[in-house]
């Protein structure tokens, strides 16, 4: 299995999990121009995407789908609640919109797929964990704290991707309004550096031996710091051995799990 990220942020995000038979999107909050830009790269186009998984209908990772409705096949999956936001937004998908329940394994092909939630500023969201070929990827941004039922999820993969939003004094000393810093420090906002690292040291005590660090804000984070953070914490506490890898607002990161 190989997870490539395609993009990472408060401006897009999208990733490609590709199992021997199978590639699905995670996301789809850039735009399908460049979509079909990036999975070219790979050798692959729309028409060779089993499936969309989305983690909630926030701009970031829902702006490519319709445009996808308009020229694609693909079929979308959400968890229900995320699912009737997106029913009212794009009616175009019609029968393409696939709803999920939440903590209930299903199969896209030759993944097995089960969603779990995660704390957010919005009705539902989601994170995943996708299964292959004795392989394990965990899939989690957007949470305000590291829930039981997130770490439960997320323990024993093979590799993760998760949040490592903000630096903490970046975001305190920064040019956000203090409402916005309230939300984004908030239980259902997003993670900070030290929040990672905390959770990449108790996912390598589980046995993850890859992770990406994903959803850096531009404004109040940077990746030598995010890295930093999270590598410091992980040879402190005996995790050397671990590989981190930062995820790009842009570009292509590709993780062999």
């Amino acid at each position: 299995m190989k997870l490539v990220v395609f993009a990472s942020g408060s401006s897009g995000n999208c990733a490609l999990v590709r199992g021997e038979d199978t590639s699905i999107l995670i996301d789809a909050g850039i735009s399908l121009r460049r979509i079909r830009t990036a999975l070219r790269a790979e050798g692959l186009d729309m028409d060779d995407i089993s499936g969309v998984l989305i983690t909630h209908e926030h701009s970031d990772h829902i702006a490519a789908l319709r445009m996808m409705a308009k020229y694609c096949r693909v079929p979308v999956f959400a968890p229900g609640t995320v699912a009737w936001h997106l029913d009212g937004q794009l009616p175009e998908l019609g029968d393409r919109l696939r709803r999920i329940d939440e903590n209930e394994e299903f199969c896209i092909g030759g993944l097995r797929v089960r969603a779990f939630p995660t704390p957010h500023d919005t009705d539902q969201s989601v994170g995943y964990r996708i299964d292959a070929e004795e392989r394990r990827l965990g899939f989690c941004t957007d949470t305000g704290f590291v829930s039981e039922t997130m770490l439960r999820n997320l323990a024993g993969c093979d590799a993760a991707l998760i949040e490592a939003n903000h630096d903490l004094d970046m975001l305190r000393g920064g040019p956000y309004p203090f409402p916005l810093k309230r939300r984004i420090l908030s239980e259902r906002g997003h993670l900070s550096n030290d929040d990672c690292a905390a959770l990449a040291c108790a996912l390598a005590g589980s046995g993850t031996r890859d992770l990406v660090l994903g959803h850096l804000s531009r404004e109040t984070n940077t990746p030598a710091l995010a890295l930093a953070a999270v590598r410091r914490a992980l040879d402190a506490n005996g995790y050397a051995d671990v590989a981190v890898h930062v995820a790009p607002v842009s570009g292509a990161l590709h993780v062999e799990i």
